[in-house]
């Protein structure tokens, strides 16, 4: 399976078809090994006492590349976030990434991620390329967080 992000246009609207990577607990040896230096979309996980996922964060990244953002973003030495650092330190830490090199689909693909994980502040715009954005995605697990 290739991981990645295609996008069907129909008028003013996008469908998108994001192919995730397989969830993998987060470590130095593992992203620098496995990680790809391409730009994509990310999301990081941590496990709480009763072995369910939250959702630390959601995001893309196209300058540096998938690797070393999500090496800098778990990593307590590397983060510069207190509240984060804390979660980093002491808990167990999983990601899942699709790589694109457009940073317009990017921008679509995080902000429905953001809207509707975070409805009342998604943090985030879309590119304003579409009236309507729809998704539809793939992973190799069966992913279940909570909020």
């Amino acid at each position: 399976m290739s991981f990645g992000i295609t996008a069907q246009e129909r008028g003013k609207d996008v469908f998108y078809f994001v192919r995730w990577s397989p969830l993998t607990e987060a470590d130095r040896w593992t992203i620098n090994a496995k990680v790809p230096s391409v730009g994509g979309i990310y999301e990081i996980y941590w496990m709480d006492d009763h072995k369910h996922l939250r959702m630390l964060m959601v995001g893309d990244t196209h300058y540096g590349g998938l690797r070393s953002e999500l090496r800098r973003l778990t990593d307590a030495e590397l983060n510069h976030n207190p509240k984060v650092i804390q979660i980093l330190e002491n808990e167990k830490i999983w990601f899942r990434y699709s790589p694109t090199d457009s940073v317009a689909v990017m921008e679509d693909v995080v902000w429905f991620f953001r809207k509707t994980y975070f409805p009342e502040n998604p943090g985030v715009c879309h590119s304003g390329r579409y009236q309507r954005i729809y998704m539809n995605e793939s992973a190799p697990d069966n992913l279940i967080w909570v909020p």
